[in-house]
């Protein structure tokens, strides 16, 4: 049974209901109609936390997609599950696909800062200070661009930009 079918509240269905008839009407080729649904269905269970059947619907729907900037939506998604799932490099290489494919992707961004601020946070519990630090670098890296794209965004990453002296002009607001 499709995905579509298993949608048991009304806002769901109405969604699914809506989205076919846009995508009836839409001129775009059999091939995007079809990796909008296998998409669709990706976002269905993952919100549902079916990961691995989101990722199946994924690849299925990145498979089939044209469009760059739809397959980096695609991509970051599947990073936002493999991250979930504690495989942090996965998810930075499925970012780092996306903003290939869409450089204007903040959440990407400030995703890969969290995976690195994260592993950072690690390093130093370790007693690995050098190497938090030079994580914490990195985050500080990724922060900064994501924020240039969306500046009313993040403003916890800004904050600890600013006080931990990784930022100290205050060009964001």
């Amino acid at each position: 049974m499709p995905r579509t079918q298993k949608n048991d509240n009304f806002i769901d269905k109405s969604f699914t209901v809506m989205a076919d008839l846009i995508l009836k009407m839409l001129p775009a080729k059999r091939k995007s109609k079809e990796a909008f649904v296998y998409y669709r269905d990706g976002m269905s269970a993952q919100a549902e936390g079916e990961y691995a059947e989101a990722l199946d619907y994924y690849n299925e729907a990145l498979s089939l997609e044209e469009d760059p900037n739809d397959k980096s939506y695609i991509l970051y998604n599947m990073g936002l599950i493999y991250a979930s799932n504690g495989d942090h490099d996965k998810a930075i290489e499925l970012y780092h696909q996306a903003l290939e494919l869409n450089p204007r992707l903040p959440q990407a961004l400030n995703n890969i800062a969290v995976i690195y601020h994260f592993q950072g946070e690690k390093a130093k519990e370790n007693g690995d200070n050098d190497a938090g630090e030079a994580l914490f670098d990195k985050a500080a890296d990724y922060w900064i661009r994501a924020i240039r794209l969306a500046p009313n965004n993040y403003i916890e990453a800004q904050n600890w930009l600013k006080t931990t002296g990784r930022y100290q002009i205050d060009v964001f607001f």
